[in-house]
């Protein structure tokens, strides 16, 4: 029995989909970097994607961390804002950080979308 006040641990599930939101909230945060050095109209297209994702991802981990009961709902819109970022990125197919960024944007949007299934 856990004691009044205490959490049940994180499932090894909902584990894999922070550190999955966390990476790519990293990710994104470097891919903006390289972005904002580019310049041009495509660039801040791709720059509001990243924006997006960066933020829901960051969300979304610290949503699950502290269990809030919106957890399911943020990891459905976190879904959606990895999706639209990874789509984003491969618009720069010859840029090795853009390919980096999508991939991570889609392995964290295949997690969330899980937990999103899932009953937190």
């Amino acid at each position: 029995m856990t004691q009044p006040g205490t959490m049940t641990p994180m499932s090894r599930q909902m584990q894999d989909c922070v550190e999955a939101c966390m990476s790519c909230h990293s990710m994104c945060e470097e891919t903006m970097s390289s972005c904002l050095q580019m310049g041009g109209q495509a660039q801040m297209q791709i720059m509001r994607a990243l924006m997006d994702c960066s933020e829901t991802t960051r969300m979304c981990a610290d949503m699950m961390m502290r269990r809030s009961p919106m957890s399911a709902e943020m990891c459905a819109l976190c879904a959606k804002a990895c999706d639209m970022c990874a789509e984003a990125c491969t618009a720069m197919p010859d840029d090795p950080q853009m390919m980096r960024c999508a991939e991570s944007c889609r392995r964290c949007a295949e997690m969330c979308r899980t937990m999103a299934g899932a009953t937190m």
